[in-house]
């Protein structure tokens, strides 16, 4: 799924290449740091986000200076982030106070290019989508006094070289709806990916990656909860 990571690597984040640590600073001042457990997976926290990794996959923080793009990616050889992967995550939050738009201008990119260049390239086919909250803006012709939001799941495959993947996505941006009230206050945009090759356990396991994954101790499933009780 090589677009998908080129995607997460050079429109929400400048990663930095080197192997994870068991503490590392972010460029953007966010550390990093990793809980091992006796189970098969890590624990892995970047400033208000938490997930749970495979042991062997190597988180390196996300941002640079400045960036309002933040988080984590994970996988195999982060270094090889570049070329085709078919294992990795990503867990992701664009902090809305460094970047100075209206809330609900996230509806664009989460409907728009974040999700596009996901679900839509041609290497990779969606399979399922889910669609917790869409609501238009306003200024975007949107009912008056619209929310602005956003909340999506969804599921598909990608052929890497000759092997083929499954991957799974959860893409949230809040608005003014309900989900604000969760989560991260500052964030105008959440985004957890994660690739695996394909196997019977495959599905079963992204489940897991993405229902592990929490913003300021709200999971994914808090927040797609939140977006359903509206």
């Amino acid at each position: 799924m090589r677009k998908v990571v080129g995607f997460l690597v050079m429109v929400l984040v400048a990663a930095s290449c080197r192997d994870a640590v068991d503490s590392a600073l972010s460029p953007g001042g966010e550390v990093l740091t990793i809980r091992e457990s006796p189970s098969p997976y890590r624990e892995v926290t970047a400033g208000p986000v938490t997930a749970m990794i495979p042991d062997g996959w190597h988180p390196v923080p996300a941002g640079a200076v400045g960036d309002p793009q933040l988080g984590f990616v994970a996988a195999p050889r982060p270094r090889d982030w570049d070329a085709p992967s078919a294992a990795g995550m990503a867990a992701l939050w664009v902090d809305s106070t460094r970047v100075g738009v209206p809330s609900d201008y996230y509806y664009l990119a989460a409907t728009g290019s974040a999700l596009n260049m996901i679900t839509r390239t041609p290497e990779c086919a969606a399979t399922r989508e889910t669609i917790f909250a869409d609501h238009l803006p306003a200024f975007a012709a949107g009912d008056p006094g619209s929310p602005g939001d956003f909340i999506a799941r969804g599921r598909g495959t990608c052929t890497v070289g000759h092997r083929p993947t499954r991957w799974a996505y959860f893409v949230a941006a809040p608005g003014y709806g309900p989900v604000r009230q969760v989560g991260i206050p500052a964030s105008g945009l959440y985004l957890v990916v994660a690739a695996l090759e394909d196997s019977q356990r495959a599905p079963w396991l992204l489940g897991r990656l993405l229902r592990g994954t929490e913003f300021a101790g709200a999971s994914v499933g808090e927040l797609i909860a939140a977006a359903r009780a509206a």
